[in-house]
């Protein structure tokens, strides 16, 4: 692992240097994701470490070197340390004092073995130091990394019920870097206790699924999900896999996955999307997706696609055809095209055009401009005549 691009960067020497002036050697390793990646042939996004120095002595260690820190989270132990504008998240070594099944009250230690024994699952708690020699506490990571499997540190059930979202990670994990059947025990575990997710915030619930559903091939970890009862946990109205599934092989885009999991209605999917804390934006896609509107399927014409844009939105369109195309089979390529070349035009008449063939403002003007809409839309949008066609309706 030595020879990492993140590990040798000017940036990081910079703080492991810092941590090691105050602590002496070994006083600080990486861990976790960064060492976890880097093993299992992955990219690294986010570099964590974990130090013997106390958060004080963190951040008087950096800042003894030049470098900012920002207090995330002392009161549990986390220091961001910013070298070169790239953010190290350096944390004390911490063993639990007490939890709830949400939240555990930490205490600061100077023993790794302590510190790895409360993380979730063994892939997650392995350490490396500056120079990228690997440590194992739990003596079952490097091979977990090898094989991909996801165990959880110790027994299972008790990591869980130290937090509940440990049942999601299990999945979410196993989704990403899971290879094979997934661990009978944390499986057996996570379904068990599936109740205990009840407590959680729905806010970190809604944050570890889209993660999950993230995952470049999520299918294998759903239906393990759904075969524990872990998913209807979750979301009490999930459909059938068959559609998600399909869907999953040609779209990667997790909300649209979550949408192929949600009931065709859209109460239903609104009141989901609240009990899930969900953003604005991703409910009211959801929302429009299966709202009231055109039908939409890979075998329509272009001119009903053009309508049906026009009516949904590009977005609604293309994410309805998607699911279409998933359910049936059809190919949906041509459409999906046409979705992204056109624009769909402004209503090219309204009060002012009337006005001007005598129509004064009232339910008149109204019904009109309703019926000249449908007739424009169904002839295909045409760009003239609009006059003519007014006064049409007008004389009816």
């Amino acid at each position: 692992m030595a020879d990492q691009p993140w590990l040798t960067a000017a940036a990081t020497r910079t703080v492991m240097k810092a941590l090691e002036a105050a602590g002496g050697p070994g006083c600080a390793r990486f861990v976790g994701g960064c060492v976890r990646n880097s093993l299992m042939g992955q990219g690294v996004d986010d570099i964590d470490i974990a130090t013997r120095l106390r958060p004080e002595q963190t951040i008087a260690a950096l800042k003894a070197a030049g470098l900012k820190a920002v207090p995330t989270g002392v009161e549990h132990g986390t220091v961001t340390g910013v070298s070169e504008r790239q953010p190290y998240e350096i944390t004390t070594l911490r063993r639990d004092v007490e939890t709830d099944g949400r939240r555990a009250v930490v205490a600061f230690t100077e023993d790794w073995a302590e510190d790895a024994a409360r993380r979730d699952f063994r892939l997650n708690a392995l350490y490396a130091d500056a120079e990228g020699t690997v440590f194992d506490p739990t003596d079952g990571g490097l091979e977990d990394a090898a094989a991909g499997r996801i165990v959880f540190v110790g027994e299972a059930e008790t990591r869980i019920r130290e937090d509940y979202l440990r049942i999601l990670r299990f999945f979410r994990f196993y989704a990403w870097y899971g290879r094979g059947a997934p661990d009978a025990v944390g499986l057996a575990a996570c379904g068990a206790l599936k109740d205990g997710m009840g407590q959680l915030s729905a806010e970190r619930v809604s944050k570890e699924l889209l993660k999950l559903l993230a995952a470049p091939d999520p299918r294998p970890s759903v239906r393990a999900m759904q075969d524990s009862g872990v998913l209807a946990q979750v979301l009490p109205d999930v459909q059938p896999l068959a559609v998600f599934e399909a869907l999953c092989g040609p779209s990667d885009d997790p909300v649209l996955r979550l949408a192929a999991l949600l009931p065709a209605d859209e109460a239903t999917v609104v009141r989901i999307a609240g009990a899930l804390r969900l953003s604005n934006a991703v409910r009211d896609r959801l929302a429009a997706i299966v709202a009231d509107g055109p039908t939409v399927s890979p075998g329509m014409g272009e001119v009903a696609a053009r309508a049906a844009i026009y009516r949904l939105g590009q977005r609604a369109f293309q994410d309805r055809l998607r699911l279409a195309q998933a359910a049936t089979g059809g190919d949906g390529e041509a459409l999906r095209q046409l979705a992204e070349a056109w624009s769909a035009p402004r209503m090219p008449v309204g009060g002012r055009e009337l006005a001007k063939l005598g129509v004064k403002p009232g339910p008149e003007t109204g019904r009109v401009l309703k019926a000249f809409e449908a007739g424009w839309i169904a002839d295909d949008f045409p760009e003239d005549g609009h006059e003519d066609r007014l006064r049409g309706l007008l004389a009816n």
